[in-house]
């Protein structure tokens, strides 16, 4: 892939929050159009875990462990908790490394990508407010049901956070509760495509099904990859229906607040589950043979 081809980005995970982003953040490894500059641990608020910053740090370094790229790739940790409001940044080295390839010379754009809060996007804007008008794309998996709102969980761990973004005029495309949701794969498809591939194949099944053990009362067979369109949109932008809607801000019940003010928004009202998944599938299945590249590591 040459190198003007490729995509550049950065991918923000609250790594141990659930037993999706360990899927998202393989597949972003496993694609060689994507210049990946680092992954950025994130928390994931307090009511799961207390050391919920460290949990998604040991998280990341375990998959890349298990993946044969520990020490290749770039791994700097986001701020440990939300920011205390919407003036006052968390600094850490997550949103330093944002700041950094944000102001680079380069005319690609940057992409990165939140699978949780955004709460290291909204510091590195209060840190550096230049980057919200460079070549920049915010890609958040989070927000409520278009056009109202609700309750989610990713908004939920940092609202202020949000704002912050949605009123600094940088771009967003933004993958909201009702796409997200509808990326389920059911045990028998994970088993048949995935455990097999090697450790990391065993060891993302196994988690995931350990998570719904541990987490959901009723029987179940299925998890929903939510996070998994975000690596989807940064390949093929057009992998789904999407249009460029005013940009909203939050209240603290999580409803959307439709003020005008803000720069458009492109909201994604669906993905194409198959490519999304398919493409994944088939990395997998040529990594544990040996035959596929991943992203190149800067």
């Amino acid at each position: 892939m040459p190198a003007p081809k490729r995509t550049r980005v950065i991918i923000n995970t609250d790594a141990k929050n659930e037993a999706d982003d360990q899927f998202a953040i393989v597949h972003a490894l496993l694609t060689p159009s994507f210049e990946l500059h680092g992954l950025i641990p994130a928390h994931f608020g307090s009511a799961k875990s207390a050391t919920s910053l460290k949990d998604s740090h040991d998280e990341v370094l375990l998959l890349l462990r298990l993946m044969g790229l520990e020490g290749k790739v770039r791994v700097v940790d986001g701020a440990a908790a939300a920011i205390p409001d919407m003036a006052t940044s968390a600094p850490s080295g997550g949103a330093e490394l944002i700041i950094a390839h944000a102001l680079a010379d380069d005319p690609r754009p940057l992409h990165v990508a939140f699978l949780g809060p955004l709460t290291d996007m909204a510091s590195a804007i209060l840190m550096a407010p230049e980057i919200a008008s460079r070549n920049v794309r915010v890609i958040w998996i989070g927000g409520g049901y278009w056009p109202v709102g609700n309750r989610e969980y990713n908004l939920s761990n940092d609202i202020a956070a949000a704002n912050v973004v949605a009123r600094s005029g940088v771009e967003i495309w933004q993958i909201p509760m009702r796409v997200y949701r509808r990326m389920a794969v059911s045990y028998a498809e994970l088993h048949e495509r995935v455990s097999d591939k090697g450790e990391i194949g065993r060891y993302l099944v196994d988690q995931l099904v350990a998570w719904n053990e541990r987490m959901v009362a009723e029987p179940i067979e299925h998890r929903s990859l939510g996070d998994s369109p975000a690596i989807g949109v940064m390949m093929y932008p057009e992998c789904g229906d999407s249009e460029w809607v005013p940009g909203p801000e939050y209240n603290e019940l999580m409803n959307y607040v439709h003020t005008g003010r803000n720069r458009p928004v492109r909201l994604y009202h669906s993905v194409d589950q198959r490519f999304i998944l398919e493409d994944m599938f088939a990395k997998l299945a040529r990594f544990a043979r040996g035959e596929q590249e991943t992203a190149t590591f800067s």
